[in-house]
């Protein structure tokens, strides 16, 4: 498609939101700003490292054949981290499969998304205990949990209290092909009618598994919030400190009862849609080759370079990382093998007949082959 054209939604009609450039460099907004200390961008920076060696040794082990699948977040953790990191801990996050970066910044283990992946549990962690919900599969779903959420927050006086340590609202994470969802556009209408306290976080990777943004959207999907009454905002999701400043004020908004907001990250998924996906069947090598140019991790490290960071606590940061990824291979070899049997009781609240039959039928299979293999 023509970028020049203004139905490409592609083309920056409004350009994002971006406080530092791919080259390292900040650059002033009218509207955002981060004031973030040098010492805070180095932990905004640590984020980024280990979210993304999260992902590289979970992508690993998926390969080893340790996990069933795993859904690569390569190019957008700066998005995660930026909004993740922009919540408050009263604040509620319902994420995707591929928000790694969000559980990480909730504070959850990152084994526990090892667990889920391997098959061996359905999350692991109580979404109470650090306000994040479990990992949602059903595509869209998560916009209809956070806005239910939101609306109990202003039920129970929890918004536009003016305190800042009590005032909530939640994010919605979701991907670009969500915005084609049902239940994405319900959730839009009934948060704006109800003033919602709750942000929704698009981020536009430009790929709903195989199919480009352009042949899902006429407009750009931050202008979408237009015909629902609430505002849009459109943000670099390749620069986190854009993506904090922009989800940081959408959150005070909605915790101030003002109502919700759409943000839209426009980020790039630098690998497959999942590990049974092959992009190169729909995407060409040379729009990823462009796109590695703008990587999230390398624009802060420039930057930090450039502001005297000393190599010496890059080098304790890539150790660091280190631990953390052998910790995540440690702890995948403690996770059990997946017990198929019990998924026969997660259908119903009460089992029938049927699935007795079947889970009785499974098990004598399963028991007379690894009889026959001992």
């Amino acid at each position: 498609m023509n970028h020049d054209d203004p139905s490409d939604p592609t083309t920056p009609h409004s350009p994002p939101v971006q406080l530092l450039t791919p080259a390292g460099q900040r650059v002033p907004d009218p509207d955002y700003s981060y004031d973030g200390t040098l010492a805070d961008v180095q932990e905004l920076y640590r984020d980024l490292v280990m979210v993304r060696r999260i992902d590289t040794e979970a992508f690993a082990l998926q390969r080893h054949g340790e996990l069933g699948l795993w859904p690569p977040l390569l190019g957008q953790e700066a998005a995660q981290v930026g909004a993740g990191r922009a919540m408050r801990p009263q604040d509620f996050a319902f994420p995707t499969y591929r928000d790694h970066g969000i559980v990480w910044c909730r504070g959850e283990d990152p084994t526990y998304l090892l667990g889920i992946f391997r098959g061996s549990h359905l999350g692991g962690w109580d979404p109470a205990d650090h306000h994040v919900a479990l990992p949602n599969i059903i595509i869209g779903a998560q916009t209809l949990h956070a806005t239910g959420y939101a609306m109990g927050l202003t039920i129970d006086g929890l918004v536009g209290t003016g305190t800042p340590d009590r005032d909530a609202a939640t994010m919605a994470f979701l991907g670009d092909g969500a915005t084609s969802q049902g239940d994405f556009n319900e959730a839009l209408d009934w948060a704006a009618v109800h003033q919602a306290p709750v942000v929704f976080f698009c981020q536009n990777n430009h790929y709903a598994i195989s199919v480009p943004l352009e042949r899902q959207t006429r407009v750009p999907i931050a202008q979408r919030a237009d015909g629902f009454g609430l505002p849009g905002v459109r943000v670099d999701g390749n620069d986190v400190l854009a993506c904090h400043a922009v989800a940081t004020a959408a959150l005070q908004r909605a915790r101030d009862g003002q109502g919700p907001t759409l943000v839209e990250a426009v980020t790039y998924r630098m690998g497959a849609h999942t590990t049974s996906d092959d992009p190169t069947r729909y995407r060409e090598a040379s729009e990823v080759e462009a796109w590695k140019a703008k990587d999230p991790l390398e624009r802060v490290a420039t930057h930090l370079r450039a502001e005297g960071v000393t190599e010496a606590w890059f080098t304790e940061l890539a150790a660091e990382a280190d631990a953390l990824g052998a910790h995540l291979r440690e702890a995948c070899q403690q996770i059990p093998e997946p017990d198929l049997a019990s998924l026969f009781d997660q259908v119903y609240v009460e089992t029938t007949v049927e699935l007795e039959q079947q889970k009785a039928e499974y098990v004598a299979w399963r028991d007379s082959f690894e009889g026959s293999v001992a």
